[in-house]
């Protein structure tokens, strides 16, 4: 092999086509345009979404649902991973900076607790919302389930 002899493989390389260069090229006169009208004039530019006419497809589905402006966004957190952080940290009080001292949560966002899982340590939980069963929950053993 010797770099004089190299060349690309079969069918990877292709001419480029020049269109506009006179009747004997065989792309002379409309330059692959077609016969006048806006497509074969410069600057033409087909708006998005444009379908020719017929009714474009964001028109022909209906419109559904809404956002809600006043919906709030809480982080749920559930009973047995407020055990598992009591159990690994040895604490009494559990609030929002350990949630996000654990990497449970960012600093800005909300927590409510939610009773998916068992509690066997008496424990003060400081959340901005618990469900029912979470706050039953940690009474049940002796803490207290705090609403900031």
């Amino acid at each position: 092999m010797k770099l004089n002899t190299l060349k690309p493989a079969c069918g990877s390389v292709q001419t480029r086509k020049r269109v506009g260069r006179g009747a004997g090229s065989g792309l002379g006169g409309t330059s692959t345009r077609g016969h006048k009208g806006a497509k074969a004039r410069s600057g033409y530019k087909k708006k998005i979404g444009f379908e020719g006419g017929q009714m474009p497809l964001q028109r022909r589905l209906p419109k559904f649902g809404f956002k809600n402006i006043n919906r709030v966004e809480y982080k749920a957190i559930n009973l047995d991973t407020i055990q598992a952080l009591v159990t690994a940290k040895n604490l009494e009080t559990v609030g929002l900076a350990d949630f996000a001292a654990a990497g449970l949560t960012s600093g800005k966002q909300l927590v409510k607790v939610l009773g998916n899982g068992q509690l066997t340590s008496k424990v003060n939980v400081e959340a901005n919302a618990f469900s029912k069963s979470a706050e039953a929950a940690i009474v049940a053993v002796g803490g207290n389930a705090t609403k900031l």
